[in-house]
């Protein structure tokens, strides 16, 4: 049986015929190990030469915003990642500085340190990322780990942190931006409970549903709420739901309408696979990756990767998976064109293609731990969500 959860995020299949050995991950941080992965060009590239500076962050029980954050805040260094890890892992990461700038070699904070490793002649970019390698133990299973053999069978859907696990409305804000529907997207991003959120954190939303005035309740909030309290001062200022949004750092509400488009992903994959499409294979005029990560229509070429529209203002209609894109449009009440948006044009997005499978390498079991390889943009959890196949995912430490 597909959980609750997972048909909230439009995943309402299994891809493996696998069982599943059910367990529990992430009892403790260090159970949950995430390495990044960068090409052999940029790696052979890092010189001892003063430039763009280049930084191993390793953290743990914090996750890679909030970090970065603390260090501008203590000592003014603002450098970015090439891609986010949350708190609950112990992580090592790539960032990087945008600017020529003098920087220390070394830098520790509570919860993390990073190490200078050299520098760079021009800054990083997220395409220097190719990937993260996983090392994950999964506690109390009910069943050998190691009878799991369907790496290379896993559709490559978008993971629950992809939408915020115990609070996941990242999707529905981003749909009311895309609606342009801003005053509805501030109400559920301050006010949306969940029944997998803390009893705690509900209770607080529930006083700012109730609060007609945000002055009075602001110093209720607590700091961890940052997104929530930046979004309250602006409309407390200007009552200007746009101005709110746009209060909100632009990576973060660029996520919201990605988050969203990752929805839409997963529910097209979800029916098409439903439908019975060969998602496994390509088929003639398909649209399809080549080795190199190109984008063209299928050569009968076994090194070529199908590929799968993602749904934006230029999205590419001449697919078999067009008909099922324009049924969940229609159900959802939203077209392509929706997605460029002129009063937020920064969170406009133009669509695209993403791969059908998740290309798993470098995977082995080992008694409770497995460890695998990933490319970029694809989810650990979708990998343990076929392993584990658990009733309840949230609960289960995803």
């Amino acid at each position: 049986m597909i959980p609750k959860i997972d048909h909230e995020l439009g995943i309402t299949v299994y891809s493996t015929k696998f069982v599943g050995c059910r367990g529990r991950i992430k009892l403790q941080n260090e159970d949950f190990k995430v390495r990044e992965i960068i090409s052999d060009k940029i790696s052979n590239s890092i010189n001892n030469k003063d430039s763009f500076a280049v930084y191993l962050l390793r953290k743990n029980g914090i996750d890679t915003t909030h970090a970065l954050g603390d260090i501008k805040k203590r000592l003014g260094l603002e450098l970015k990642s090439l891609g986010l890890k949350d708190s609950s892992a112990v992580t090592v990461q790539y960032v990087f500085s945008t600017h020529k700038i003098k920087s220390p070699e070394k830098i520790e904070g509570t919860k993390y340190d990073l190490e200078r490793i050299g520098f760079v002649k021009k800054p990083l970019s997220k395409r220097d990322m190719i990937g993260n390698h996983f090392t994950i133990r999964i506690d109390n299973a009910s069943r050998n780990i190691n009878e799991f053999s369907e790496f290379e069978k896993i559709l490559n859907f978008f993971g629950y942190q992809r939408f915020g696990s115990k609070r996941p409305i990242t999707h529905i804000v981003g749909k009311k931006i895309v609606q342009k529907d801003f005053k509805g997207a501030v109400d559920v991003l301050l006010s949306s409970n969940s029944e997998y959120d803390t009893n705690q954190n509900n209770e607080i939303r529930n006083i700012i549903s109730q609060s007609r005035n945000y002055s009075e309740i602001i110093d209720k909030i607590p700091k961890s709420m940052d997104i929530e309290l930046t979004v309250m001062r602006e409309m407390e200022k200007s009552n200007d739901p746009v101005k709110a949004i746009r209060a909100i750092p632009l990576q973060m509400r660029r996520f919201y309408v990605q988050a969203y488009q990752s929805f839409l992903f997963n529910k097209t994959v979800s029916e098409a696979f439903n439908f019975g499409e060969n998602l496994f294979e390509p088929q003639s005029d398909d649209v399809c990756f080549d080795k190199n990560s190109n984008i063209g229509k299928f050569q009968n070429d076994g090194s070529q990767k199908l590929a799968i529209p993602l749904v934006g203002h230029s999205y590419y209609k001449k697919t078999r998976f067009d008909y099922h894109i324009q049924k969940i449009l229609f159900d959802e009440c939203v077209s392509t064109k929706d997605f460029l948006i002129k009063e937020l044009q920064e969170v406009s997005i133009d669509g695209g293609f993403r791969n059908a499978l998740i290309s798993c390498t470098n995977y082995s079991l080992n008694d409770n731990v497995v460890n695998f390889t990933l490319s970029r943009g694809s989810f650990a959890t979708i990998i343990l969500r076929e392993i584990m196949k658990p009733d309840e995912p949230l609960l289960a430490g995803f």
